[in-house]
């Protein structure tokens, strides 16, 4: 029988039509308490464009080796997939193409699943979800209800951040250096009346979990940067001539004697109280007028500072009754603290800044002990946070209707949980209107509806929820797609969580992942989940760069397609060379040219299988078998630790060496199950070929043979004077006196030390040996 050569197009198809048409129920999971479960889960994508880009197969690829490790290891392992499908990015590339959204989304699924099936990515599709579906949707509803009624999602007028290519409210986080991240369009500041979620309630639990989670340290930092904790005293400064005054917050009270300004800011109410007492009003209108339309963001960050002082007002210090002026500069926030702050220039940069640029005075005075002062001014100790409440509707179409009936009689009253889901009406024009109205304000017999308390004409709520709500709880419906009764079932929810291994971009520190922790433990706190903190380990990978080296983006045109590259070079090569490119979670250009090496090694592990004879009964040699069962645990520790670039490596390694040798069928068999979470298709078409039944999948993981990774010698570098002379190999429990034995009647050695006696020998053990002469 002619051996066949190697054709990735034709195996790959192959098993991906085998696990196809077995409904990939090889991959299907269910509770077994008998077992020991791995929750896998990759951050589901947007099905807003064209498909995948080789960014997204770095971190999929990454938790399917996991997930293929795990399955072979005895553990019960849950890795599903689903589309994030609801918000901006699907809406904005529908009115791109000029086609519904729902069309367009249910096209892109349809692509985005192909792709990743030629993959060989080993998800449960049973358990595919999408936040479009009603059934999924009705529970999104639901728990915005729960959050209704618990007093964390309220209505009310907040000066929000606006996107005008958008037309639609962005939540602070969605805000980079003043622009819209998804369009980079200049963000405006109006004020509207919006739905906003209290996630300031839970700002101290989001900041003391963060300890128990094993996260990288770069993600904990932004979230507590985010969050913004602060710890320090309100302080009273009185108004001159007047009734009022000025409260601050500061986290410095000792430096309160060295305070010799205060600022407000634009936004604080003080400036209209005292608008008959400031002398320059109109320039302070003016001054305000142009901070609006600054990003909270632009405004901490400027290095330029802007103010006027209030000419008219002035304060006196509590501690030193020194008269101090008053400034208004937008580099105060109006939600930080009391929107007003005492300024020491000598104790802080901000402060410093803008005393020079007005020539303001710096005075550094003792510090007193704080609590002393807070006391003699009568002060309050008090935390503030830097974060604030989450503007949650969107003026858009595409997105969750928010659950909300308005009743001119009994304000805003719940939909009954009989009547979720509260369905998105199909509508002609979908296109945002840029009135700060959603397009579903036009459709009046959507919109019309009877109050559900006092049964008088009412009207639904027209705003809908941003891209971020399905999100908030998709890891929960994965473990019970299809229940109608329940967004999870409690035995269910018990079993699999917490996610035991979350992977994706670090881009979603401050968005998703601390919106999802919020979801997560006001549903924990209501008593529907077991664990107060969804996701316990959580991996980032690095971008992948264009061949440029600059992020990967269509403008500037730089993207890499994997279809291409699959269907010259292999899904399974295409796996290897992504993961060989460098540690996971670092940054790594693209080079077209770098799978050609992987694609050859996978040629060169085809040709050695099919050299070895089925019948074979030969033993390896000891090196061999040595550098086997030494590869064996690299292999393992190295998917343990993520470090999947340099377990390929090994694998290169041992491959180098057992092709010198006649190949055994138990090395084969073990370096197959060793390639197989990287590259699944070659391996099982190998693992067919060489007479082995069933799928690798639940074959078991090698182990190796402690005894054969201990080296009994080691390769002795011989120095004379500090130079390198030579190097032998000697046993490796070698004593100084029977190295230098050894050493001395190698003939290089002896011609060197022409019978010298040696001043001294420096012996460092398993290392090497230094004659001094």
């Amino acid at each position: 029988m002619q051996k066949p050569s190697y054709n990735a197009k034709r195996i790959e198809a192959k098993w991906q039509k085998m696990w196809a048409q077995k409904k990939f129920a090889i991959w299907h999971s269910t509770e077994d308490k008998k077992k020991e479960k791995r929750y896998v889960l990759d951050m589901f994508p947007y099905p807003s464009g064209e498909g995948l880009h080789v960014g997204h197969v770095e971190g999929y690829t990454a938790s399917d080796i996991i997930s293929r490790y795990y399955r072979m290891r005895g553990y019960n392992v849950l890795h599903p997939m689903g589309w994030d499908a609801f918000g901006l990015p699907a809406e904005n590339y529908a009115i791109k193409k000029k086609i519904h959204p729902k069309i367009v989304v249910a096209q892109n699924i349809k692509n985005f699943t192909q792709q990743l099936r030629r993959m060989g990515f080993s998800y449960d599709w049973q358990r595919e979800v999408n936040t479009t579906d009603p059934h999924y949707y009705r529970w999104t509803q639901w728990i915005f209800l729960q959050l209704f009624k618990k007093g964390l999602a309220y209505e009310a007028e907040a000066l929000v951040n606006w996107c005008p290519k958008d037309k639609t409210v962005l939540a602070n986080e969605e805000v980079i250096d003043g622009h819209c991240e998804r369009c980079q369009s200049v963000v405006e500041r109006k004020k509207l009346k919006q739905w906003i979620f209290k996630i300031t309630a839970y700002a101290d639990r989001l900041l003391a979990d963060l300890k128990d989670l094993d996260w990288p340290e770069k993600v904990k930092e932004m979230q507590k940067h985010w969050i913004g904790k602060s710890e320090g005293a309100l302080i009273t400064f009185p108004i001159m001539n007047s009734q009022s005054a000025v409260e601050v917050f500061t986290t410095r009270p000792d430096t309160l004697a060295s305070a010799t300004y205060i600022v407000l800011a634009p936004e604080h109410p003080l400036l209209n109280a005292l608008q008959s007492q400031i002398k320059n009003w109109p320039e302070i209108q003016r001054y305000v007028g142009q901070a609006k339309n600054k990003s909270e963001r632009e405004r901490q960050e400027n290095k330029e500072k802007t103010g006027v002082v209030l000419q008219g007002i002035t304060v006196t210090n509590p501690l030193n009754q020194e008269v101090l002026p008053v400034w208004v500069s937008d580099y105060v926030l109006a939600h930080y603290g009391t929107g007003a702050v005492m300024a020491v220039p000598q104790h802080d940069e901000r402060d410093r800044a803008f005393a020079e640029k007005f020539n303001l005075p710096i005075v550094d005075r003792p510090l007193l002990p704080k609590d002393e002062v807070i006391v003699k001014v009568k002060g309050k100790k008090q935390v503030q946070y830097k974060l604030r409440d989450w503007i949650f509707s969107r003026q858009r179409y595409w997105g969750e209707p928010i659950p909300i009936i308005k009743c001119t009689q009994c304000g805003n009253v719940p939909v009954p949980e009989k009547d979720l889901p509260v369905t998105l009406p199909n509508v002609k024009n979908y296109e945002p209107t840029g009135n700060a109205e959603s397009p579903l304000a036009a459709m009046e017999k959507w919109v019309k509806v009877k109050c559900p308390q006092c049964g008088g004409g009412a009207k639904r709520e027209t705003n809908t929820m941003p891209q971020w709500a399905g999100s908030c709880w998709y890891h929960l419906r994965y473990l019970d797609v299809n229940n109608k009764k329940r967004f999870v079932e409690e035995k269910k929810e018990r079993y699999w969580l917490p996610v035991d291994l979350y992977i994706g971009g670090v881009e979603h520190a401050v968005l998703h992942l601390l919106y999802a922790r919020f979801w997560h433990k006001v549903l924990f706190d209501l008593g529907f989940v077991a664990q107060p903190e969804p996701f316990q380990k959580l991996v980032n990978q690095g971008l992948i760069l264009g061949p440029d080296g600059q992020k990967m983006s269509k403008s500037v045109g730089n993207v890499v397609n994997p279809i291409p590259i699959i269907s010259e070079f292999g899904a399974d090569a295409l796996r290897l060379y992504e993961m060989f490119m460098g540690p996971l979670e670092d940054a790594k250009p693209w080079d077209p040219k770098g799978i050609i090496g992987l694609e050859r090694f996978l040629k060169r592990v085809w040709t050695w299988v099919m050299s070895e004879k089925k019948t074979s009964a030969e033993q390896p040699s000891p090196e061999l078998q040595k550098l086997l069962h030494k590869t064996i645990k690299k292999v393992t520790e190295d998917i343990q630790a993520f470090r999947f670039n340099t377990a390929i490596s090994s694998l290169m390694i041992l491959l180098n060496s057992a092709e010198k040798a006649s190949p055994d069928s138990r090395t084969v068999a073990l370096f197959i199950k060793l390639l197989f979470p990287f590259a699944p298709h070659i391996s099982q078409e190998l693992w067919q070929w060489m007479g082995k039944k069933g799928l690798l999948d639940y074959e078991a993981w090698p182990t190796y043979d402690p005894a054969l990774i201990e080296d009994t010698t080691f390769e002795l570098i011989v120095q004379i004077n500090g130079k390198f002379r030579d190097k032998i190999t000697v046993p490796m429990q070698i004593s100084q006196s029977e190295a230098e034995k050894l050493v001395r009647v190698q003939p290089r050695i002896q011609g060197l030390l022409k019978g010298t006696q040696p001043k001294k020998v420096i012996f460092v053990a398993g290392k090497l040996i230094n004659f001094v002469l």
